[in-house]
Order: structure tokens, then sequence, then C-alpha cells
């Protein structure tokens, strides 16, 4: 069943007790805390938020400093918040615009079944399996230290990779469409974590972070 395994790369497959949105399972084996809820909303629900975000957001390409060079990402990108926070990473602001309807559907929604608050979000837009993310960590020194980072899935099932940063141990999992999953606690100060790229997916997707600014 989609998301129900997790994938210790380092001894093979490993069965995951993640049945429902029970949260006591944690995916890490240590420094960190990942829980995988599993879908929060149902194929209607995630298809319409799908669909509404993909229409009405301002989608704009990722820019990104790799070695030295300024480089503009085919994957889109767009930043919301309670207030207008600016959010540096890879060399870049951004500045936080107000919630659209649906954004705080979607906030009280992974607010409730995390049990975290967020003030922030940062949405992406890929296109197919051709887009990823590389290897990193939520750690910017704009966000609240050690605060939980909840992640939503809509659109394409795709895998999704952790990495520790001393051992190289690494944990993944599949996200399924409208899938919760949230990373607490030390997790960003031990662990990285990536959207690896694919050629098994045509379809797109859209990932929404929702974070605590300070």
């Amino acid at each position: 069943v989609a998301g129900k395994v997790g994938l210790n790369e380092a001894g093979g497959a490993r069965m995951m007790d993640l049945f429902g949105n029970d949260p006591a399972n944690n995916l890490l084996p240590s420094d960190g805390v990942v829980n995988y809820h599993g879908a929060i909303l149902d194929h209607a629900e995630e298809h319409r938020f799908f669909l509404a975000l993909r229409e009405s957001i301002p989608w704009k390409s990722d820019e990104t400093v790799m070695f030295g060079k300024r480089i503009v990402t085919s994957r889109k990108v767009a930043w919301y918040g309670d207030e207008p926070f600016a959010y540096t990473y890879s060399g870049t602001t951004k500045t936080a615009l107000p919630w659209t309807a649906e954004l705080a559907e979607l906030k009280v929604l992974v607010e409730a079944s995390s049990g975290d608050r967020f003030n922030s979000c940062l949405l992406n837009l890929y296109h197919d399996g051709s887009e990823g993310m590389s290897w990193h960590s939520d750690d910017e020194s704009t966000l609240v230290r050690d605060s939980a980072i909840a992640s939503l899935s809509l659109g394409a099932e795709r895998k999704f990779s952790f990495r520790h940063k001393e051992s190289h141990d690494k944990v993944s999992l599949m996200l399924e469409r409208g899938s919760l999953l949230v990373m607490k606690g030390s997790t960003q100060r031990h662990w990285q974590h990536c959207l690896p790229k694919t050629r098994k997916v045509a379809q797109p997707r859209i990932n929404l972070t929702f974070r605590m600014m300070g």
C-alpha cells in the first residue's frame, strides 16, 4: 500500500507500522522525528485543491545559486504567510503573499492533523518526474529552530528520501496523493532530504511545506 512502507536503503526494505493518521511512528532511526500521516484528503478533495492551486497561484520559476552561478529552475514556487515574511534560501529572497482561501483552508486542516501551528507556506510545482529537489535541510536562520515542517502532497505520487549528515544512512518512502509528512525536532540539524528525479512519473505534483517563521 502506498506510503505504508519505509525503505531503509542501507539494509533493504523494512515495514513501518504506519496505519491511518497515527503520528506515534517515527520513520527516522535517530536524531530527529518524521511522522507520516498518510492521506488526510480523499481523492475528490485532493483533486479539487490541486486544480485550484495550479490555476490560482502566481507560480514563478525558482532561482538558485550553484557554484557561483545563478540558475533558473523549471520547477515553479510561491511563498505565503501570516505576514509579508522575507524568506532567503539559495541566495534569493522571497516576500510572503497573503493566504488565499484554499491555502487558509489547507493550513487549518494540516494544523489539526499534525497538532502543530504554522505561519507560512512554501509551495513547489513539479511539472513531472524530470523536476526534483537535491539534498538539503530546511535550517534557515529565519525559521524557528527545531520547529515542525509539514509537507502536504497533491498530484503525482513521488519518492521522498532522507539522508543522515554524518552516518549517511538513508530512509525513503512514497508520498501518496493528499498525504501529510511532518518533520520535527532536530531533524533538520541531523538529516537532509530530497525529491529524486524519475522518468517513471509524467504527471505534475504540488507540494506545500507549512513552516514557522521567527
